[in-house]
């Protein structure tokens, strides 16, 4: 289902995009759009990932250095089907975690001392299968040809903009017309960007339940960190907002993404979403499953 909706967005947002295009530029503004931001969006795809890690100061680890984290993501790897990924952590107070790389065979996944220290083994579990499923579906390629055409549909408003638009006295739409299509073009096409996001936030809950085998688990997390995410400022995200999207939790401070604008979808309905799969799959005791190691929520099995 979510991948369908998926389909079905990215397909709007291609009709948009060959609507104002024509409109805007015709023929030839549209290539030209379209041009500037694959090249963009293409250099973003293969160095993003070192981009972000950097932003966030976020520092590799392995068997040595932390060696139950390493251990449990290489577990959930495996039981994904998929190469084990790069690990990182970041030295953050606000409990969140992400991934990023252009494919499974060059994925990273960081989470913060913030979420090590909050949260028990199995949410923890629950969460790197959340970030594990993103990798697995492939979500950074899907994001990134959204924002080529969301990139797009910007660039044929600014030539709009710039240079008057499509002066074809024929024009249908007209001298408001044109003024509106350069305003609203991009801001429907921002929209349909953010239901995406949104849309594969859901995709990768299922997933990382069905990994994990836990979505009790990852629903618990996700109500710990939503909540210790709106106290806790996260300085490096709002200095970078355009990488909230990444994370599992907004971490932009006083919500500002919610509702109609929002990259994430009310944490409220995922865990609703997760309640309902765990019933499908039987699961009722989020702390019993195979990571379950009883550790005390304020020490966190790595602080």
């Amino acid at each position: 289902m979510n991948t369908m909706r998926t389909g079905l967005l990215m397909a709007a947002l291609m009709g948009l995009f060959l609507a104002a295009g024509y409109l805007l530029g015709r023929e030839q503004g549209m290539l030209i759009a379209f041009l500037i931001a694959a090249g963009m969006n293409f250099f973003a795809y293969w160095n993003a990932d070192k981009m972000v890690l950097r932003m966030h100061g976020a520092k590799q680890v392995d068997r040595q250095t932390a060696p139950e984290f390493y251990s449990l993501v290489e577990d959930l790897s495996q039981r994904a089907g998929l190469p084990m990924p790069k690990v990182y952590i970041m030295d953050n107070p606000q409990p969140n975690a992400f991934a990023t790389g252009r494919n499974p065979e060059n994925a990273a996944v960081a989470a913060t001392t913030g979420l090590l220290r909050l949260l028990d083994k199995d949410e923890i579990a629950g969460v790197m299968a959340h970030e594990l499923a993103h990798v697995k579906n492939r979500d950074t390629l899907v994001m990134t040809m959204t924002a080529t055409i969301a990139g797009a549909i910007s660039m044929l408003a600014n030539f709009g903009m710039f240079f008057g638009g499509n002066r074809d006295r024929n024009n249908p739409l007209g001298a408001i017309g044109m003024i509106l299509m350069i305003i609203l073009a991009p801001l429907a096409a921002m929209l349909v960007q953010m239901a995406i996001s949104r849309t594969r936030e859901y995709g990768a809950d299922r997933g990382g339940a069905e990994i994990s085998g836990q979505p009790m688990a990852l629903a618990s997390a996700l109500a710990k960190i939503s909540g210790a995410a709106r106290r806790i400022e996260n300085p490096a995200a709002e200095a970078n907002p355009a990488t909230a999207h990444m994370f599992i939790i907004n971490p932009l401070s006083g919500q500002r993404m919610d509702g109609l604008f929002s990259t994430h979808p009310d944490p409220r309905n995922r865990i609703e979403a997760l309640k309902q799969l765990a019933q499908q799959m039987g699961d009722t005791h989020p702390s019993t499953g195979p990571w379950s190691v009883g550790v005390r929520e304020q020490d966190g099995p790595w602080g």
